[in-house]
């Protein structure tokens, strides 16, 4: 039977993270997903890498200060997949008044340390300018930075460093079972497509399930927690685009809640997100009309054209498992993450809560927690770029710049597309290609052979949605006819 140091449940992005720190440190790592990675709540974010300017008014200092931390590392580690996004905030008297957004912005600038990112100023509003796409009665508001980030991706090359360090790694393989035997853990799999079960031991476990972290300790361990989760469910809708600048907006909702308008591949614009208590049983999240109506009125209060259901192409929903600290409002239930020990035999490590910007100190804190078992070991993700990242010092246009003129048979606009995906990577996907026909069928929206082959040999695709929608976004570009051509091809088909 297998022995492993430690066995992470959960392949979303605090599973992965917690795999690439654990298998950099030389431990003998597996983790394994029931579904395809980032399937759930880490394919469905903001796609944001940000300090949460809001969590400011819940007096979240802590975590807004590490995550303006983490912002400037992952914009140094992940260059090609994280970048700077200037946003803009209109100014609504009525709903905070100048001087508090003024002392946010203030705070939000300085309480994470020193920041590459420009600092936040005033701006006029103009049809030109930062007011590109409003009412013309807006005309003055607030810009600050913020970063972009594929969320998908960002898990998927943390989990190949993983895999670069010697983790195993397990898609569609679900945890049945766990029970403390001795001095390990004997942990049940089964493969979710053969039906096979198989059974390891490994001397930690940790339970990083995400929305599902609750339902592992109950069903799958059958142990009792102090912990308590609450599900929340954030909602995504992409519209044709709003107005063709770089910058998106930050909205204040009647309600006190915020609203994002963010430029998304090129041609949309993503609003979200809605914050919506949930049960275990409404899992996996599926937007409601009600949703998709709140977010289309959000965006219309501001939009000089008024955006209505029928306009949205895609929408996505996802579910946060908030740690439950006993709020009664789900947009006050605190992001920060907590990490439960149990220690009544070999150790159990829940994770609960976490966002995005700081799965990398959560992983950090994890080993920490764990620092009795486990090797004592330096920090270290922090220094190392993710796949793809390796720029060498240089900017994401200096790296464009080398690739166009060593691909010049290929289109310039669609080689920006490719490297933004796969950073450095992608001269494996083109190799000696010097024209569009060295890249095979064309599928439509941007996805050739050549690509879909590396993702089903280096990144784990197995489906149509694994390509489409998380490994790329593609599926946007294509018409129905050409993401049943994808589907099929993955499916087996010619």
């Amino acid at each position: 039977m297998e022995i492993y140091d430690i066995a992470v449940i959960g392949g979303g992005i605090n599973g992965a993270g917690i795999a690439r720190d654990a298998a950099g440190r030389g431990l003998k790592v597996l983790l394994a997903e029931q579904n395809d990675f980032a399937w759930a709540t880490s394919s469905a974010s903001t796609k944001l890498i940000h300090g949460g300017l809001r969590y400011l008014e819940y007096y979240e200092f802590r975590l807004v200060s590490e995550s303006l931390g983490e912002r400037e590392v992952m914009l140094r580690i992940a260059p090609h997949i994280i970048w700077p996004l200037e946003f803009v905030l209109p100014h609504e008297k009525h709903l905070r008044p100048a001087w508090m957004v003024r002392a946010g912005l203030f705070l939000y600038d300085h309480i994470g340390g020193r920041t590459s990112l420009p600092k936040s100023r005033g701006v006029r509003l103009t049809p030109e300018g930062h007011g590109a796409g409003l009412k013309p009665d807006f005309r003055r508001g607030f810009a600050y930075y913020d970063a972009w980030v594929d969320d998908a991706r960002l898990v998927v090359l943390t989990l190949s460093s993983a895999r670069e360090h010697g983790a195993t790694l397990l898609a569609r393989t679900r945890c049945t079972g766990a029970r403390r035997d001795g001095d390990s853990w004997r942990v049940t799999l089964r493969d979710e497509a053969s039906g096979s079960e198989t059974e390891v031991r490994s001397r930690i476990l940790v339970n990083a399930a995400g929305p599902w972290v609750k339902s592992v300790l109950d069903q799958e361990l059958k142990l009792s927690s102090p912990g308590r989760v609450r599900l929340v469910k954030g909602s995504h809708i992409v519209v044709p685009r709003i107005h063709d600048k770089r910058y998106a907006f930050i909205l204040q909702n009647p309600d006190k809640r915020v609203v994002f308008m963010i430029p998304y591949e090129r041609e949309f614009t993503l609003i979200g997100t809605t914050d919506v208590q949930v049960a275990g049983k409404d899992l996996p999240a599926v937007i409601s009309p009600e949703e998709i109506s709140y977010l289309c009125d959000a965006a219309s209060r501001y939009s000089a054209r008024a955006v209505t259901p029928d306009q949205v192409v895609w929408a996505y929903s996802g579910v946060r498992p908030l740690y439950d600290d006993g709020a009664e409002d789900p947009s006050a239930i605190t992001r920060d993450y907590v990490l439960l020990l149990d220690e009544q035999g070999p150790p159990l490590l829940s994770v609960f809560g976490g966002k995005i910007t700081t799965y990398r100190k959560l992983a950090e804190h994890v080993m920490q927690k764990l620092a009795r078992w486990i090797p004592p070991h330096r920090p270290w993700t922090h220094a190392e770029t993710l796949p793809g990242g390796d720029f060498g010092g240089r900017d994401f246009a200096a790296v464009l710049a080398e690739y166009r003129a060593r691909y010049s048979g290929l289109d310039p606009h669609w080689l920006a597309r490719l490297l933004r995906r796969h950073g450095t990577l992608a001269g494996r996907i083109l190799d000696n290609a010097n024209a569009e026909a060295d890249l095979g069928e064309h599928f439509g929206g941007g996805l050739y052979e050549r690509e879909l082959a590396y993702l089903v040999e280096r990144e784990w695709a197995r489906t149509g949605d694994d390509v489409l929608w998380r490994r790329t976004k593609c599926g946007l570009h294509m018409n129905e006819a050409q993401r049943r051509r994808v589907a099929e091809r993955m499916a087996g088909g010619k």
